[in-house]
């Protein structure tokens, strides 16, 4: 019924202004007829002066609601028969009144249905008219480079508030309104209207448009050098430098950062307490994947039958294993090595870093040197640890974490996990493929909950098969000792259950290193993580944070990302600056089935309440899945409704992470499922999923009339 009064409303307002058009207004409308009849105009008003007044007003304010040509003309009008002071003020208030008309019609009309269909780009324009859509408007109604009727239209379109546009578009207007009634008072030497704007006054209301983003400019850049004297207050500004650069931290942010401002020439240091890679080379990514790969070795020979082979026996050890992860921690670590690194350009100082003012830094060297450095900019990189919930009796037993369980030797018997994110599931399922009895426990509904549900069912079945047992629902309250047993003390639906163990790993998520490098003290602002703004700065505008320290997303490609954006900001600030970008960013959990995503998922797009849907394909109809023994999982692709235009993408299956690439430069350059069908994928491969998963979007959306009539067409062929 809503849909249908909208349609009646553009209906009426369609034959309104064809009746317009057809009438004697549009034939009157022009500067040779109001002159014409000037005189009998001012007989008018003098006869009626307030009927006048008033049917004028609501006349300009249905012309301007209903996006009528003839704007100007009126006003002119106004001046010649009100005359200056009285056609000023009629014309300025009914034209905005017909302007907010115009705006509310089209955001009643046309608002939801642009929001859907461009959803992604108009929360970008949303966040941009929040900040400055008020002098947006006010330059476009001094500066009218689009029509008057189309800024009225268009801004009905975006989140601006009514009231804003109607106060704006008053003041906005007025000064044309002057220039135009005042060449109304003289319309008996006005030729043209073209008269009415000379270049002078164009250029004038030129620079009056753009006053507001000169004063915001001038202050923005005051309010930002009186904080920047505040917060320095207490330093002197060295007059010389030693340091274009200094970063803190040697992992993934830290050793980009410095690449980048060595490549840039600039001269830079880069220190780092521990080893260089941080925590994804020594005790996160690389050696977490290299134990999921023995693990998944025993597994697969577990399976041989699945394979035609009648029997096969594995025997491992595990110490041997673990000692392969430090193998291959051996062999990547040159990658992220001292002499790489100052072969590029940067010089690595092995110690701990102290700031002691914002632009002075005190390194403690491994060999009991103590250096002071002064640097333009820094680039904090600190890093994150794993958190260990502070649980009455935890500090009782020995706690294993992703910092430390690389130490292990013995295989634990029964292994306890504490936590259902990606760590803890990687981690639970290849100590239980390597023979640990392992029982997982999270406090939420299900394990990886920040995927979709299903996600979550497929990883928990497959996890229950393999005889890891998955506690969800379940809140860790103590840490019970009897003897040499061990149990964790948890709520379940209200009752208190006892959960037996030999080893506990706590995978519960993470925490930024802010502590003993000097942030307390200097008065770097820090909550969770380190605040920073959207060009990574702190509140030191010349200190920057990247990577886990800064989050908000803990992945060795997102602090590589905005590796980046700190090196350039950091090194060209004030002249250039760039806001960190994370529209597209991708992750992956490295469970078999391996779960990776890009953009929204659903559960995502209904809590935005963004307008989605959904395109599926099994992966079990996948020929090489098939020869490969791997055909489990599916491909999920979130688009506009009616659209191919992606906007996320989950993939459960071998290789979701390598998969998922095709789908994330997607969407980081605009291609849709449409160009994806259209693309040639090799067979066979797994690929081809994301080609199949393109086919099926494009077969839901066939056009059923086409094909009808592709249909007749080929039966009249047949003769």
């Amino acid at each position: 019924m809503r849909l249908n009064t909208r349609w009646l409303l553009i209906g009426l307002l369609l034959v309104g202004a064809v009746l317009v058009y057809q009438s004697d207004f549009a034939q009157t409308m022009t500067l040779a007829s109001i002159k014409a009849r000037q005189a009998e105009l001012e007989a008018w008003r003098r006869a009626s002066p307030w009927l006048a007044g008033l049917m004028f007003f609501l006349g300009y304010a249905a012309a301007a609601a209903i996006s009528l040509p003839g704007a100007a003309l009126m006003t002119v009008a106004a001046g010649a028969i009100f005359g200056l002071g009285w056609g000023t003020l009629i014309v300025s208030f009914a034209s905005s009144l017909g302007a907010t008309l115009a705006f509310l019609s089209s955001r009643w009309l046309l608002g939801a249905w642009v929001n859907a269909r461009f959803g992604t780009r108009m929360a970008a324009l949303n966040e941009g008219v929040a900040r400055d859509g008020g002098f947006y408007l006010f330059t476009l109604r001094l500066v009218p480079v689009l029509p008057f009727f189309a800024i009225n239209l268009g801004m009905g379109l975006t989140a601006m508030r009514p009231w804003t546009f109607y106060w704006v578009s008053q003041v906005g207007m007025l000064a044309a309104t002057l220039v135009y009634v005042n060449a109304g008072t003289q319309l008996a030497n006005l030729k043209s209207l073209g008269d009415v704007l000379s270049p002078a006054m164009l250029g004038s209301l030129v620079l009056l448009g753009f006053l507001p983003w000169l004063a915001k400019g001038l202050a923005i850049g005051l309010a930002g050098r009186l904080r920047a004297h505040k917060v320095y207050a207490r330093w002197p500004r060295p007059g010389h430098f030693d340091r274009n650069l200094i970063v803190i931290g040697g992992g993934s942010a830290g050793l980009v950062t410095a690449y980048i401002a060595a490549a840039l020439k600039a001269r830079v240091t880069l220190v780092e307490k521990h080893a260089l890679g941080g925590d994804c080379l020594n005790t996160g990514c690389v050696p977490s994947k290299a134990l999921i790969r023995s693990a998944k070795f025993v597994h697969q020979i577990r399976r041989a039958k699945d394979f035609g082979i009648h029997a096969a026996e594995v025997k491992y050890d595990f110490a041997e294993v673990m000692e392969r992860v430090q193998r291959v921690i051996k062999a990547i670590e040159p990658h992220d090595s001292v002499e790489r690194y100052t072969a590029l350009g940067v010089e690595v100082a092995q110690g701990v870093a102290r700031v002691i003012s914002p632009w002075q830094v005190e390194i403690n060297h491994r060999d009991g040197r103590v250096e002071r450095l002064t640097t333009r900019a820094l680039v904090i990189a600190a890093g994150a640890r794993p958190f260990v919930p502070p649980i009455p009796g935890i500090e009782r037993v020995q706690v294993l974490t992703s910092d430390n369980v690389w130490q292990l030797r013995a295989l634990p018997r029964r292994l306890l996990v504490l936590g259902g994110g990606p760590i803890g599931c990687e981690l639970a399922q290849a100590f239980a493929r390597l023979g640990s009895k392992v029982t997982q426990v999270e406090m939420a509904d299900r394990i990886l909950s920040r995927e979709d549900a299903e996600v979550s069912e497929t990883v928990t079945q497959r996890f229950e098969s393999e005889g890891v047992t998955v506690l969800t629902g379940h809140e860790a309250q103590r840490i019970d000792l009897e003897g040499d047993d061990k149990f964790l003390v948890a709520i379940h639906r209200n009752e208190h259950v006892r959960i037996p163990f030999d080893e506990l790993l706590v995978a519960v998520g993470r925490q930024a290193n802010l502590a003993g490098y000097g942030l307390e003290s200097l008065g770097v602002s820090v909550g969770r993580t380190v605040d920073v703004n959207g060009y990574l700065q702190t509140n030191f505008p010349n200190i920057y944070a990247a990577g886990d320290v800064a989050g908000p997303y803990q992945f060795t490609h997102t602090a590589a990302h905005q590796a980046w954006y700190a090196a350039v900001n950091a090194l060209f600030s004030p002249f250039k600056k760039f806001r960190a970008d994370y529209s597209v960013i991708p992750a992956a959990t490295f469970v078999e089935p391996e779960v990776a995503r890009v953009g929204l998922n659903e559960l995502e797009a209904k809590a935005r309440g963004t307008p989605y849907e959904v395109t599926r394909y099994g992966l079990d109809d996948l020929d090489r899945a098939i020869a490969d023994g791997v055909d489990h999982g599916f491909i999920k692709v979130l688009t506009v409704p009616g659209k191919d235009r992606i906007l996320g993408a989950t993939i459960v299956g071998e290789h979701a992470g390598d998969l998922l690439a095709e789908f994330v430069l997607a969407m980081k350059h605009g291609i849709g499922l449409n160009q994806l069908l259209a693309t040639i994928h090799i067979y066979p491969t797994l690929a081809e999923a994301n080609k199949y998963v393109a086919g099926n979007w494009k077969r839901a959306h066939a056009p059923q009339g086409v094909l009808r009539g592709l249909a007749r067409f080929h039966r009249w062929r047949l003769g």
